[in-house]
C-alpha cells in the first residue's frame, strides 16, 4: 500500500511539474490574464505534491515511543497546508483578474494557446481521477486531496479555455479579467474546503460514515452474550483507523470468558477493515437496568423480564452510558 501511494504521488508531481511548464509557456504566448492564473495554480500544485510526498513518507513510519499512535496525522497538515496554499493562489489570481479588468490588454498566439492548454486540461483530469481512487483505496486523505487539487486544476483550465474562445470569437478582451476572477474564486472554496476537512481530522471530529459502518457490523455478528454498547468511538490516522468502545458482558464472565468475547469483537472489525484497525474494547459487567435487553434465557442473576433485543445504530452505540462511575466509564 505504501507503494502505491508512493507511486501516484511522485507521478502527481512529474506530471504536475511538466504541465505546469506548458501553461507558462502559454502565458508567454498568449498574454492572457486567465492563463496567468491557470499557471499559479499548477505553481501550488507542485509544492503540494511535493509536501504531500513527505508526509506520505512519514505518515508509513511505525508506531514508536514518542509517537504511540503512529504518524499518520501528518496527512491532515498536508491536506490544511495545501488548503492553505489554495487560497494563496486565490489571493494572487483575484490581483491579476482586477488589473486585467480595469486596463484589458491584447492576447496573441491564440489558437496555439488554446491546442497546449486544452492538452493539459486532458491529462490532468486523468492524473486527478486516478489521484482520487488510489486515495480512497488506501485511505490516504493526502493523495485524495492532492487528487481533488489536480481535477480543480480541470475546472481552471477549462473555464479559461472557454473564456479565451469567447474572447477570439466576440474580441471582449475584458471577459480574460473576469473569467481569472471566477478561476480564483473556485478555487478559494476548493482550498477553504480542503482547510475546514483537515481541521475536522486534527480535532478528531467524528466520521459519521465511519461509525455507521461499525455499528452495522456489530449489529450482524452480535453475538448473545453481547448485551450491549456504549461509547463507541472512531478516528483516522494515515491509514490506521483508531476505535474503542465499551462491551457490556455478564457479571458473572469469568475474566477468561470476557476476554474471548472482546477478542472476537477485535478480530471482527480489523478483518471488515483489512487489517487497519486498531481496537480498544473495554468490558464492563451487566447490571439489573440491562436485563430488559439482555437475550440470555438461562441466567441466575436476571432481575427483570426480556423486552426486546434493541438494533444497535451509530446515535445508540455513541451514548455515554447509563452510569456515572460503572459502566459508564
Amino acid at each position: 500500500m505504501k507503494s502505491t501511494r508512493l507511486i501516484a504521488i511522485s507521478a502527481s508531481l512529474i506530471v504536475g511539474t511538466l504541465l505546469m511548464g506548458a501553461k507558462f509557456y502559454v502565458y508567454h504566448l498568449t498574454g492572457s490574464s486567465a492563463v496567468l492564473s491557470d499557471a499559479l495554480e499548477s505553481i501550488i500544485n507542485v509544492v503540494a505534491a511535493l509536501f504531500a510526498m513527505g508526509s506520505i513518507l512519514l505518515a508509513a513510519k511505525p508506531a514508536d515511543e514518542s509517537h504511540p499512535y503512529g504518524h499518520g496525522k501528518i496527512e491532515y497538515f498536508s491536506a490544511g497546508f495545501e488548503g492553505a496554499l489554495i487560497i494563496l493562489a486565490a489571493l494572487g489570481i483575484f490581483r491579476s483578474a482586477w488589473e486585467h479588468l480595469l486596463r484589458p490588454g491584447g492576447i496573441s498566439n491564440l489558437d496555439a494557446g488554446l491546442l497546449i492548454l486544452a492538452a493539459t486540461a486532458v491529462v490532468n483530469l486523468l492524473l486527478g481521477i486516478v489521484l482520487v481512487r488510489v486515495g480512497r483505496r488506501t485511505r490516504s486523505l493526502t493523495l485524495e486531496a492532492d487528487g481533488r487539487h489536480v481535477l480543480s486544476d480541470v475546472y481552471t483550465s477549462v473555464a479559461v479555455l472557454a473564456g479565451l474562445l469567447l474572447v477570439r470569437l466576440t474580441g471582449w478582451l475584458w471577459v480574460d479579467g473576469a473569467v481569472a476572477a471566477l478561476v480564483g474564486l473556485n478555487i478559494l472554496i476548493i482550498g477553504a474546503g480542503l482547510v475546514r476537512r483537515s481541521f475536522r481530522g486534527l480535532m478528531d471530529a467524528s466520521d459519521p460514515e465511519l461509525l455507521q459502518e461499525v455499528s452495522n457490523l456489530l449489529n450482524r455478528h452480535r453475538r448473545p452474550v453481547w448485551i450491549d454498547i456504549h461509547k463507541l468511538r472512531a478516528f483516522r490516522s494515515g491509514e490506521q483507523i483508531h476505535i474503542d468502545f465499551h462491551l457490556i458482558l455478564p457479571r458473572d464472565f469469568s475474566l477468561e470468558e470476557a476476554h474471548r468475547e472482546a477478542d472476537a469483537a477485535e478480530k471482527l472489525i480489523v478483518r471488515h477493515l483489512g487489517g487497519q484497525a486498531k481496537v480498544l474494547i473495554h468490558m464492563d459487567p451487566c447490571m439489573d437496568t440491562d436485563c430488559p435487553v439482555c437475550v440470555r434465557r438461562i441466567c441466575d442473576l436476571r432481575n427483570g423480564a426480556f423486552e426486546g433485543r434493541q438494533k444497535w445504530e451509530r446515535r445508540k452505540l455513541m451514548a455515554l452510558g447509563d452510569s456515572g462511575d460503572g459502566q459508564g466509564n
